[in-house]
């Protein structure tokens, strides 16, 4: 039983059974003359052995003759192998599997290096074909060369007759430019004398047309829209560019209020036959005329003007209609819009409705320059 769990695989540590034929002496002559010898271990097992020992410890004495010699016979299979014995039976088929398949490898590599011996003597033949090719090649352009040098002497002659061709032809080409330059230099004196005249008459043409064109623009110039040009800025209604009117948050100064009405009644007086009864429409001074009956009672005279010009104009029947309408009586202006009046006076009236019914006054006013431009057109 000792002598069969003496010795562990070297590679899975499993204990082994011995074959019996190790230790009953059924070995050569040769492995006899081998433990014949003294029970000694080599120098190269002197580290090693306790590893690859059985149970890693000195053998004892009464170590029987069969197990020593299995112990050198397996010492000797070490020594001259790449893998430590004894094995068990599956880590040797596994050990002979690696081993089957390197081998297998390396005849596939030998078969690939065979294969590629073989194509470089293939390519070697091949080369030698090639330059003899090339050889033959040469020799055909050789006597392409010598042709093409005999055809260049050819043309070389050629190209000789044809300078001489080109100079003659060179002078006479200079004989044609010369007549050529005289015909056109006769050309241009009468061209240039021709271009003259057109010029002048292109010039008195256009004198003629920006005289027409003047005239035509004077006869259909409105002098009270170039005088008077009544348009809006903001909340505000302008004319010549001084704003009509005050809100509490822009508080136009009176002076540009004054200004505004002066225009605006010296374009009504341009319309109308002025009131024989003076009132002023406007302050001298800067101060807030809240209380001022008499600036309050010249717009609405003003306004007076304006309606009674306004029912003249539409008694004529062109259809005129003003969007704003007037209420001499009341002095309020009604926006037909909204249905609400507006009116003209200062006192007891806000600043935004005021500055309403000076903007629907204006409009109406600049309603009737279009009115006398239409009937300017019309009569004339």
């Amino acid at each position: 039983m000792e002598s069969n769990s003496s010795f562990l695989c070297q590679r899975c540590l499993t204990p082994l059974q011995i074959d019996p034929s190790l230790t009953k002496g059924q070995i050569n002559e040769h492995t006899k003359a081998e433990l014949a010898l003294p029970d000694l271990i080599p120098s190269s097992y002197s580290t090693d052995s306790k590893k690859k020992g059985s149970h890693e410890k000195k053998l004892p004495a009464e170590l029987s003759h069969g197990l020593r010699m299995a112990k050198v016979l397996f010492d000797l299979v070490s020594d001259v192998s790449s893998r430590d014995h004894p094995l068990c039976e599956e880590c040797a088929d596994s050990l002979l599997e690696a081993m089957d398949s390197r081998l297998k490898s390396a005849e596939e590599e030998a078969q690939e290096y065979q294969a590629y011996l073989k194509k470089l003597e293939n390519e070697d033949k091949d080369s030698g074909k090639a330059i003899k090719e090339l050889g033959e090649e040469y020799q055909i352009l050789l006597e392409e060369e010598e042709t093409l040098k005999k055809e260049l002497e050819v043309l070389k002659e050629e190209e000789v007759q044809g300078e001489d061709r080109l100079k003659s032809l060179i002078q006479e080409r200079q004989n044609y430019e010369k007549e050529e330059n005289r015909y056109w230099r006769e050309y241009y004196g009468y061209t240039r004398k021709l271009l003259n005249a057109e010029d002048d008459y292109r010039s008195l043409d256009c004198q003629f047309k920006y005289a027409q064109k003047q005239l035509d623009t004077l006869k259909k110039t409105n002098v009270y829209n170039a005088t008077f040009h009544i348009w809006h800025t903001g909340h505000f209604a302008t004319i010549n560019g001084f704003r009509l009117g005050r809100l509490p948050s822009v508080p136009v100064e009176w002076p540009e209020i004054n200004a505004a009405w002066g225009q605006t009644a010296l374009l009504l007086s341009c319309l109308i036959l002025a009131d024989e009864k003076e009132l002023p429409l406007y302050g001298a001074g800067g101060f807030r005329m809240i209380w001022d009956t008499k600036f309050d009672s010249g717009m609405a005279a003003f306004l007076d003007c304006l309606s009674q010009f306004i029912k003249e104009i539409e008694k004529l029947g062109f259809g005129f209609n003003f969007p704003y309408e007037v209420d001499k009586e009341k002095a309020k202006i009604r926006d037909k819009s909204s249905e609400q009046f507006f009116s003209i006076k200062l006192q007891f009236n806000s600043e935004d409705s005021w500055t309403k019914a000076l903007r629907y006054m204006l409009t109406s006013l600049k309603w009737a320059l279009a009115f006398r431009k239409l009937t300017y057109i019309h009569f004339h």
